[in-house]
């Protein structure tokens, strides 16, 4: 065989060899019908984000769920629970007995309530759900029906930057594999970002959007503005779902019952149910003034604009985009800015904000509105840690809240 046919047969082998796309006909697809543990509120195999403002009682309207799977009991508007099994629960949030305490007063059974309490093999190793889901998945097979997971928070879940859509999705992938491998649903509970009200209920969760777009279902529980001298009712509702209708709910109270001498639990009561949408049945339990309304905003921008100038100069646009995803207004941004007494620097590519240089004129002072030149920045940009920029080139006098040329 001469080298030439040699080297055409290694050739034929090696593209026989290569990696290729694999591709599903989709005449070959069965379908399937989506599986509920309470039907279309809670689904089997998807995760389901339940958020709220604090004060409303999700961590106990999730072990509400928790306490109808363990159990069989009814769900809210009377239908049983077929599905009975197993319920993981890791809380960042609330100890052990206390959470025992409201899955007791709620009826739980407890011998299939499982907490996760740490590593095993490891002494003093805490369970991070940001870098420990493949080994509790691994775990949870064990169990003769895991039917549900809470994470409380779920931002936990995620390593990174719960502000940016790429990191959320990277690190809650772990998450969704687990829920779709074990047929088990995931609740992840979550907070509403502040200064958030009026919006869409399923944009108002904290951090990115990608939270909510991830979830198949989103549910949201907010606490309803009483006539003076009444209770305040509480309401939770369907302000998403891509796999069924994405409105209704039902209101609830919350009460607390003895369990054991001297220990009280917390627990739902669920009441009737309720038509229309989240945004409508929200609108009543904006309760906030529009002043404390905008004054929590601004703290969450302040917070979310330093945590994406901490490691350096970033470019404006970069920064206005991660703000509509972790949904923040452009002007906010801008009075976070100006909160911060962040600098702007024209550099060739467009404008770069950088957090003030310690010991700079009017570093230290929120209120100072004397203009500043970027001089000091040069050197802080240049040995940014992990900035993309390098060398910023000359630094102009800097431009000022109001001028566009900063977004363009």
């Amino acid at each position: 065989m001469s080298a030439v046919v040699q080297d055409l047969a290694r050739a034929a082998a090696v593209a026989a060899a290569a990696p290729t796309v694999r591709l599903v006909r989709g005449d070959t697809v069965t379908l399937e019908p989506v599986r509920w543990l309470w039907p279309g509120f809670l689904p089997a195999a998807m995760l389901t984000i339940l958020g709220g403002a604090p004060g409303c009682g999700k961590t106990t309207i999730a072990l509400s769920l928790a306490a109808t799977v363990t159990s069989g009991g009814a769900w809210p508007g009377g239908m049983g629970c077929s599905t009975i099994g197993d319920v993981l629960i890791w809380s960042g949030e609330d100890a052990h007995p206390v959470l025992a305490a409201r899955l007791e007063a709620m009826g739980a059974d407890m011998r299939r309530v499982h907490f996760i309490d740490g590593i095993s093999g490891s002494e003093g190793e805490a369970f991070d759900p940001g870098r420990d889901m493949p080994l509790l998945e691994a775990t949870a097979e064990r169990l003769a029906a895991p039917r549900l997971l809470i994470l409380d928070p779920i931002v936990s879940a995620v390593a990174g930057d719960s502000h940016k859509g790429a990191e959320v999705r990277r690190s809650l992938q772990p998450v969704v594999a687990l829920a779709q491998r074990l047929g088990c649903a995931v609740v992840g509970v979550t907070h509403f970002s502040k200064g958030t009200a009026g919006r869409d209920p399923a944009e108002r969760i904290t951090g990115s959007i990608a939270f909510a777009a991830l979830a198949r279902l989103v549910l949201v529980a907010a606490k309803v503005q009483a006539d003076e001298g009444a209770e305040p009712r509480r309401v939770l509702v369907r302000a998403k779902s891509n796999i069924g209708p994405d409105d209704g709910g039902f209101a609830y109270s919350l009460d607390r019952v003895e369990v054991a001498p001297e220990i009280e639990g917390q627990r739902v009561v669920w009441l009737e149910a309720l038509q229309g949408s989240a945004r409508e049945v929200l609108a009543e339990a904006e309760g906030n003034p529009e002043g404390d309304d905008e004054a929590s905003a601004l703290d969450e921008a302040v917070q979310f604009l330093r945590s994406e100038l901490r490691d350096g100069p970033k470019p404006a646009k970069a920064i206005f985009r991660e703000a509509r995803d972790a949904g923040h207004s452009e002007r906010t941004i801008k009075r976070a800015k100006a909160e911060l007494q962040a600098e702007s620097i024209k550099e060739k590519s467009g404008w770069v904000w950088a957090l003030p240089v310690k010991g700079a004129k009017g570093a230290n002072s929120a209120n100072d509105s004397t203009r500043q030149t970027a001089g000091p920045l040069e050197e802080s940009a240049k040995s940014a840690s992990g900035s993309p920029l390098g060398n910023l080139g000359p630094l102009v006098p800097l431009g000022t809240l109001a001028d566009e040329s900063e977004v363009i």
